[in-house]
Order: structure tokens, then sequence, then C-alpha cells
């Protein structure tokens, strides 16, 4: 069975998969609940926990270190899907600081290296890192003694060496410290499970063979990054989860609190931000291994999403939980408490958002460049051999006939429709064709239309419409939404009666877009009022021309037509427009709706964009304020494609998308709600009348315009519960 998106963690190899799975059965059964907080009274006492040695018995500790340095050599992104994995227990000691300071060690250079590494990949020794220099930190390059003080020291307090940044010829540099040489005091921490100290050196001595070289202050926070944004991870899966299975078992007035839609959306909500936060770690660690030149700007990215989501999870377990979840018998405080603390460790909001605005306006931006298997470019030498002939032809309806009689257009699509193009094959496809400079025709919701009719329609259905289609003749419109049914398509009144040779039908539908401009449409009918609501219709297509069909453009907000209502009036439809079987069109209509092509961006190009956002902001001067709401556009807006990435990679290892695309889809559709308004409010006056040279006009139309985003293609609520119902389990509605 293939895995759903829900299943799959940071890595998305199938040895990163087994890896992931590897980690979490040893963590569920040596790092139990139960150990857990009997460590909150004992933290202090012992060291190492009781799971310590069978910790270090997994080979844990050296999985990012190079193999020349004693290491496994998987790089952050192998011990990333690790840290996730045990980042759902909560789990107390000192393996987070103690693969944070050999990640350090392994990205610089230090002669102490051969001295250190040893004892802290076979478990016997321990580390902690420093994060920051403290505000009394003095020049070591002019005492050349080390001094300062520094609070919140994860793992310090039974730390054999602490590695400390230290001010060193007037940059932030990391020097190894023995803990024997320091004075180290616990600190009372929100985490009651793992907990910090306050680290104070005085006057010690600078020993130049214990500093990092070739490790600066933002490679540090990367790798900080990623190493503590994994462990975050791992705390918002634990509640995702958590919560959901609570929605799921406890009922209330009668039925399970999931089926509510308020506990339902939160759910939902929070398995978003999963996908938000898995991407963005896997994005950051995946660019440090490769030594990408935009890594620290990923980890930037990473850095204000992941934090913030794993506090505004935890606090929605609590919430999804009730009373229960305010208790401390509850494990749900210790996830939040956990959340907390790392966040603290990220620096402030303020700091993060800055830093993301600052490297965009400079131009700064991540490439997603996917990482294909070697069989794509023998699928690349055959296709690009078969564009040639296209590019070039002057007569534009030849190259369309030949498009989509080639199965460009529709590659997915089975043989001649299309080409049986897998994801892998789809691709290729695409990024040929942009670089033939060939653009396909708009099919709209031909898309559609063609998807239904070669699964389920005739051959002459097939030949009369599926071949114009693709060729770009022919524009098609969908009659699905109702006055009285809107997304809920099983609610359709409109009634198709048998009459001779074919169908009577009457009813109307909204929504309709492009209608006054179409040849065809998708049209479905109740036939068997007797039957269940999602039994007893059948799927049409329609000529749009047939008497009794009348479309009245819907003048909308921003004054233009794009959407209809059509009025059906005993409309005669003969029996060889009815694609599949009578009165089970519910099946086609799915078909209709699912598709299996691969799509590279979830954004809604046609609407407010990054390019709008950095075009507007670039050389404008900022408020504060609003370079902070810059920055956590572009972070947001980077995650989106990040998931789209994700999904087609998935796609390509086989596993189920379906959830994981609603969850693109869902954050694409209010991206561009979220530009245009931030556009708007920034100008403030200005950006609310037509003023020459301030891009107004434009900015106005983009935020009247993109509030139908949310709204077609299944609404916000809609896609809530399809994530809520299919990828957490959650029930589906009481009338559904």
């Amino acid at each position: 069975m293939a895995r759903t998106s829900y299943d799959l963690g940071i890595g998305l190899t199938d040895e990163h998969i087994a890896l992931a799975d590897a980690v979490r059965s040893f963590a569920d059964s040596a790092i139990t609940s139960d150990l857990v907080r009997k460590d909150i009274d004992a933290r202090s006492a012992d060291k190492f926990p009781p799971f310590w040695p069978a910790l270090v018995g997994q080979d844990l500790l050296g999985l990012h270190v190079p193999e020349d340095m004693g290491g496994s050599g998987g790089g952050l992104l192998t011990l990333a899907v690790a840290l996730e994995a045990l980042g759902r227990t909560a789990a107390p000691g000192p393996f987070v600081p103690t693969v944070l300071a050999t990640a350090l060690f392994a990205a610089g250079d230090c002669k102490a290296d051969v001295d250190l590494l040893p004892g802290l990949l076979d478990g016997s020794r321990t580390a902690a890192v420093a994060l920051a220099l403290p505000s009394d930190a003095a020049d070591a390059a002019t005492s050349q003694t080390v001094s300062g003080t520094y609070d919140a020291v994860l793992g310090a307090e039974h730390a054999d060496v602490v590695l400390l940044p230290v001010r060193l010829e007037g940059e932030c540099r990391w020097v190894a410290v023995d803990a024997a040489d320091l004075a180290i005091k616990p600190q009372d921490s929100i985490d009651v499970v793992r907990g910090s100290a306050r680290v104070v050196v005085s006057d010690l001595p600078l020993d130049a063979g214990r500093v990092i070289d070739h490790l600066d202050e933002t490679r540090v926070r990367s790798i900080a990054t990623v190493v503590l944004g994994a462990e975050a991870v791992g705390v918002i899966s634990w509640c995702v989860s958590t919560a959901a299975e609570y929605a799921r078992t406890r009922v209330q007035f009668g039925r399970p609190i999931g089926q509510f839609q308020g506990v339902k959306h939160k759910c939902a909500h929070m398995a978003i931000a999963l996908e938000q936060a898995r991407a963005a770690v896997w994005d950051a660690a995946s660019a440090i291994d490769k030594g990408d030149a935009t890594a620290d700007y990923a980890a930037d990215v990473a850095a204000l999403v992941v934090p913030e989501a794993a506090v505004e999870v935890a606090q929605d377990c609590i919430q999804v939980h009730g009373g229960i979840g305010f208790t401390w018998e509850h494990d749900a405080h210790l996830f939040y408490r956990r959340a907390l603390a790392l966040r603290a460790l990220f620096g402030s909001r303020e700091e993060r958002a800055a830093r993301v605005a600052d490297q965009a306006l400079a131009g700064v931006s991540r490439s997603l460049e996917l990482e294909l298997p070697e069989e794509a470019e023998e699928i690349r030498a055959t296709v690009r051999a078969e564009l040639a002939g296209l590019q070039g032809l002057d007569d534009e309806e030849e190259l369309m006939t030949r498009l989509g009689d080639g199965g460009w257009v529709q590659p997915h699509l089975p043989t001649p429709y299309g080409r049986a193009a897998g994801p892998l094959e789809q691709i290729v496809i695409g990024q040929e064709l942009a670089a033939a400079g060939i653009t396909l025709p708009q099919l709209l919701m031909g898309g559609w239309a063609v998807q239904a009719i070669v699964a389920h329609g005739t051959e002459q259905q097939k030949q009369a419409l599926v071949v114009p289609t693709l060729r770009g003749q022919v524009v098609w419109c969908q009659l699905f939404s109702e006055p009285g049914a809107g997304s809920d398509l099983a609610s359709l009144s409109t009634r198709a009666v048998k009459v001779e040779g074919g169908w009577q039908v009457t009813g109307q539908k909204v929504w309709t877009t492009v209608a006054q401009f179409s040849d065809w449409a998708m049209l479905i009918a109740r036939t068997n009022p007797d039957k269940p609501k999602h039994e007893g219709i059948t799927y049409f297509v329609l000529d749009m021309k047939s008497p009794g069909v009348t479309v009245r453009p819907l003048r909308e907000m921003t004054g233009s037509a794009l959407f209809n209502e059509v009025f059906l009036d005993d409309v005669f439809v003969p029996d060889e427009h009815v694609v599949g079987e009578v009165d089970h069109g519910w099946g086609v209509a799915r078909t209709t709706l699912a598709g299996e092509r691969v799509a590279l961006s979830q954004k809604m190009d046609a609407y407010a964009s990054d390019k709008d956002l950095l075009r507007f902001a670039r050389g404008r001067e900022l408020s504060p304020v609003a370079r902070h709401q810059l920055g956590e556009l572009v972070a947001e807006s980077q995650s989106i494609d990040l998931i789209s990435a994700r999904i087609v990679l998935k796609q390509l290892s086989g596993a189920d998308v379906s959830t994981a695309s609603s969850v693109g889809k869902l954050l694409g559709m209010g991206m561009g709600q979220k530009i245009a308004e931030y556009v708007v409010a920034t100008l403030g006056p200005a950006g609310v009348v037509s003023i020459p040279g301030e891009r107004s006009d434009h900015a106005m139309e983009q935020l009247i315009a993109g509030r139908a985003t949310t709204i077609y293609g299944g609404t916000t609520e809609v896609q809530l519960n399809v994530i809520g119902e299919r990828m957490l389990g959650l029930p589906r509605d009481a009338d559904r």
C-alpha cells in the first residue's frame, strides 16, 4: 500500500523513511511517557537517562558526521530525520545538544577534533553549545582570555565540553571548553524535562587549538536551525497525531468532537503547519549538505517558520483536549514547554523576520531544482528529439494540432490522447517544453473534461470532443454547482428525465466560469431521485448551443463577469452524450476533480505573487512592522514552493499525495490574498485611490479579485474538511 503524505516525515527517500520508522519504533519502546515523567523529578541527579545505552546502540550520535571523522556520513538531513522521530517523545538527556556540537565540529576545522569527537560519538561524553555572545563578552584577541556569562545553554548542566561563542579579532567564533574550567549552574527552565544552565567563564586562557575555524556565526545559526528545528518538527508531529486521536475518540453531545468543524478545522490547520515545518527543515538541511550558496537563506526561512509553528500547534493541541489538556498528568504541556524552550533558542521573531526580509530584498532566492533519477536523462533525450520537430513552426494552428495529437497537452492521459506519462516523464516534458519555448493551449475547464471522457466516455465521445479540446479548438465550462448546493455537489436538484432518444434536463447552475464563451459543458444532474444522495446522478456533456440553455453573466465585485448562472429549461440531451453509466455519474465527476497530473506549483499565478511583493517593496522605505510582515510573507511563500516540490518527489516515489496536494492548494489559494492585502495596507491612503507611479490600481485590482481564490475550486473550509478527514482520519460530518 502506498504511503500517504502524513505517514512521511522530513525525509522522502526509502532510506530515510526506513530510518524514521526504525528510530520511531525504538523511541516508542525505550522512551516511554512514564520514563520521561520520572525524569522530571530526577533530572539533575543523573547525567544520562536510563535509555542512553540503548540510544547509543542505535548508532545515531554520528549519523551526520563524515566517515573520515568517525561518523556515518549521512549529513544533516539524515540527522534531521532521526531528530523528528525522537522529538515525538519529549526525551530528556544530552542527545540534541551533543549532536549539535558534533555537527559544528564537522562543519568547521578544529585541531581538538581527534581528542573530543570519539567520546562524543560513542556516547561516553556529552557536549553543549551556547548560541549567542553574552552582552559582557570582550574581544579575546586583545586579552587572550575568555570571559562572559552565557544563560540558557541547553544541556550544559551535565556537559563534558561546552562550545562557547567568543569575539575573536572582531568576529564571532566558537571555542571548545572543558566543563571543568567553567562555572555551571542549573537554571529553572520552562522545559521541565530537559534543563538549561548558566555558564560563567572568567579569564580562561584562550586555546587556539580548540577554536573551530572556517565556521562563522551565520553557519552556526543555520546548523542549529536544522538540529533544533528537526526536533521541533517532532514536537509538532506528536501534537498533531495526539490531537487527532483525541478528536476521533472523544465524544461530546453524542458524537466525536472531531466531527465538529471547529475542532476539525483546528486539527487540519495543525497538520498544515506540520507540512510547512517539515518542508522548511528538509530544504535547509538539504541545502547545507549540498553546499548550496543559498543554504543560509533556506535556514533563515526555516528559523522563521518552524519554531512559531511548534508553539502554535502545541497550544492548539492543548485546546483540542480541553480541560484534560491543561492538567499536569497529560503530556501536552511537556511538548508545549519543549516548543517554547526551543523557540527561545532561535532568537526573537523580529530578528528572524528581518533576516529573511533583508535577503529577499537584496535579491537572494532559492531555486528549487528537483534532483531527478538517472533515467530522467534517457527520457529527456527522447522528448527533446520529438519536440525538435515542433520548434519554429510559424503556423499556430498546425502547432496546436501537433501538440494535441502528440499527447503533449495532457501527457498523463493514456495514448493516443496523452503519452501515458508517469510523474517523472511529466516533469521532464514540462521542463523541455519550457526550454523549447513552446506554449501549450490553455484548456481551462477542458482539462477536467478530457480527464472524465477519456476515463469513462465512448470512442465516439473521445474522437468528437477530446481530440479537438486537446488541440485548443473547444472551450468548456462546468455545470456542477447550484444555488442551493454550492460545493455540496451531491445535493444537486437539477433533474434529468428520460425521454425518447435522450434526457430532458431542467434546473439552474451557478458560478460557471466562462459559460458565455463555452462550446461544451460538463453537466451533472439527478436522474433517479429515489436513490441515496451520491447515487442516482448522471454525468452528461452538453452542447451549449442547445435550445433551452440561457447564460446570464454574473457581475463580480471586480466589475467584470467571469462567472455566470446558467438556466436549463427542458434542455434535450441525447443518449450519446451520457458519459459513463446512467445513475453512476458521481464516480465520473470524481474523476473530473481528481486527475493524475504533476503540478510543479500550488500557487495561483494569475493573482498577486512573490514578484509583485518584492517589486513593490524594493527601494521603498518600510517601517519595522512592514519589514517584519514582509519577511513572514516571503517565508510562507517559500514554504508553499517547498511543499509543491516535496509533493512532486513523493509522486516520483509512488506515495499518495492527494491530501498533501490539498495542503498545498489551500496555502496557495490564500497567498495571493495576503500579498495584495500587504501592499494595499502598507500604502495606506495611497493604496485605495489611483495614484500614478504607485501601481495602486494594480494592487487594488489584485486585492479585490483575489477574494475569489479561497472560494472557487473548493472553498477553504471544504479543503480543511478534506485535510481533517483524509489526512487525519477525523469523522465525516454527520449528514455525509
